[in-house]
């Protein structure tokens, strides 16, 4: 049941994401000079703000590093997440749609996985590996100088307990 629900607002948050897109006036070449466009590696910080309610469920505070490969002539892109700082480091693997909403900037939403390196032990995003979605937003502030910002959610990311986890995290990025 929780899944459904889950499915469902994800869907829901993505219907409203690409439908901005099909409904703007904007031609394809527009939109493509507007967006952001290239990859990018960047660090920053990350803070989880829920607990498990257990023993190493502490919402920890830490750093990220984060990158995009965005795939050629497509809305989409391939993602990488560390965060660490906590007893255990999370590592995920993500994919993202990349909705463009101005010059240079995107906004994203996607999911994927989060792996634990010592599960059991407190991250930003729980103490397990599980199902990651996340929501967020890029912009190229100079040249090949990005910022980002993101909220990412772990689905039943405690151990012993079916809490999720939300971590947010914010950085600067360099776009090659």
């Amino acid at each position: 049941m929780k899944f459904a629900k889950i499915a469902a607002s994800t869907f829901a948050v993505a219907a409203v994401v690409f439908s901005a897109g099909v409904a703007s006036a904007q031609t394809t070449e527009n939109i493509q000079t507007n967006g952001l466009t290239g990859s990018y590696v960047g660090a920053g910080i990350s803070a989880g703000v829920t607990n498990g309610g257990r023993q190493n469920d502490a919402a920890t505070f830490g750093g990220n590093v984060q990158g995009r490969y965005a795939i050629t002539n497509t809305p989409v892109s391939i993602r990488g997440a560390a965060l660490f700082g906590g007893d255990s480091t999370a590592i995920m693997p993500i994919l993202t749609y990349d909705a463009p909403i101005a010059k240079n900037t995107n906004l994203y939403l996607g999911g994927g996985y989060s792996f634990q390196t010592d599960e059991g032990k407190a991250s930003q995003l729980g103490n397990q590996n599980a199902p990651v979605v996340t929501l967020g937003a890029e912009s190229e502030v100079a040249k090949n100088i990005v910022i980002y910002g993101d909220a990412k959610w772990g689905i039943d990311a405690y151990r012993n307990s079916n809490a999720d986890a939300v971590s947010l995290q914010t950085g600067v990025g360099y776009r090659f």
